[in-house]
């Protein structure tokens, strides 16, 4: 799971790092990128885009909407999840089509932005959602913990992840001290 608490460290990530992620992810690990996770390095270079959107800290209240029923992160979750306080993030969103939109939210300002959107990239699965905020209590929220728990059980690979090779790995160690 990514959230980066992060908008003021996200380029405190090494690029080898990003690196060595992007390829667990292509190789079938999952990623849950949590709110402002959206503009780290690493779902940027998997999304292929900026990431860009509009935000406003208002602490006023979100309709988070189911819109994808039948999706697996939505199970026992209702039509929608009220959440109050809350940040309001609005489109445009500059992220590729989601291959699965799953919920969409609606601020008290008239906002809407696609908030649970999931991908996948080469064997791995991306789910990115985006509630969360440090000055309001909405990973307390029992929806959004339901939420996280159905997301991380998705993008678990059905074989689990691609594990590289001993000979992978031994390769992969002697090629880091080469450099």
């Amino acid at each position: 799971m990514y959230r980066s608490g992060g908008h003021l460290a996200h380029d405190q990530v090494s690029d080898e790092v990003v690196t060595r992620i992007q390829r667990r992810v292509l190789q079938g690990m999952g990623l849950i990128v949590l709110h402002s996770g959206h503009r780290s390095k690493l779902f940027q270079r998997l999304m292929g885009t900026s990431c860009d959107l509009k935000w406003r800290e208002d602490a006023k209240r979100e309709l988070l909407w189911v819109v994808n029923p039948a999706h697996p992160i939505t199970q026992g979750i209702g039509e929608y999840i009220d959440l109050r306080p809350e940040e309001m993030y609005g489109e445009f969103f500059d992220i590729p089509a989601p291959e699965e939109l799953v919920f969409i939210s609606w601020f008290e300002g008239g906002e809407v932005f696609r908030s649970g959107c999931a991908y996948t990239r080469g064997l791995g699965k991306i789910f990115y959602f985006r509630p969360g905020h440090e000055a309001y209590p909405t990973y307390y929220h029992k929806q959004i913990l339901r939420v996280i728990a159905n997301a991380v059980r998705w993008a678990a690979s059905a074989h689990g992840a691609a594990r590289p090779s001993a000979t992978q790995r031994h390769s992969q160690r002697f090629d880091h001290k080469l450099k």
